[in-house]
């Protein structure tokens, strides 16, 4: 299966905790054949005063079912010191770990949405995802080209 997942991190050393995860993709069987470039951007929601995210996003290749795939994120995630049951939503965070899209058609079950229901209002993963995979068809939606453009011409900055 191929997939594409969004890293970001803001609390911490937030470079090492992107690196962290790639290689614990890597070391878990999701292996990461390409990433964007590393991008700080200013949080988005949640509460005011939050310091800026570093934001990546990154094609993993694994027999992994979607899923699995989730919850070897969420996984990784809790390793980098992540409590989703204690955390305020949009809030700081050492890691977050986002299933944006899966190639094949889209999931829409309790718990796992995919391709990510607001992938296309963020910036800080379509620009990403679209500086990786162009051409790449986001089920339900059109492709990552079009979709950044579209949020462009929102004045979204990329």
């Amino acid at each position: 299966m191929r997939a594409f997942l969004g890293l970001g991190s803001n609390l911490g050393d937030r470079a090492s905790a992107l690196e962290g995860a790639i290689a614990a993709l890597d070391g878990a069987g999701a292996r990461v054949v390409s990433r964007s470039s590393v991008r700080e951007t200013a949080p988005v929601g949640g509460p005011s005063g939050q310091p800026p995210y570093l934001n990546q996003v990154v094609e993993v290749a694994c027999d992994l079912e979607p899923r699995a795939l989730l919850a070897l994120c969420h996984e990784i995630e809790e390793r980098f010191g992540r409590d989703r049951a204690r955390e305020e939503r949009w809030g700081p965070r050492t890691l977050d770990l986002d299933v944006l899209v899966i190639e094949g058609p889209a999931i829409d079950e309790p718990g796992l949405v995919v391709p990510h229901p607001r992938l296309t209002e963020r910036a800080f993963a379509l620009g990403p995802l679209a500086e990786i995979a162009p051409d790449l068809d986001v089920p339900g939606l059109g492709c990552a080209r079009d979709l950044l453009a579209a949020l462009r011409r929102r004045g979204d900055p990329p």
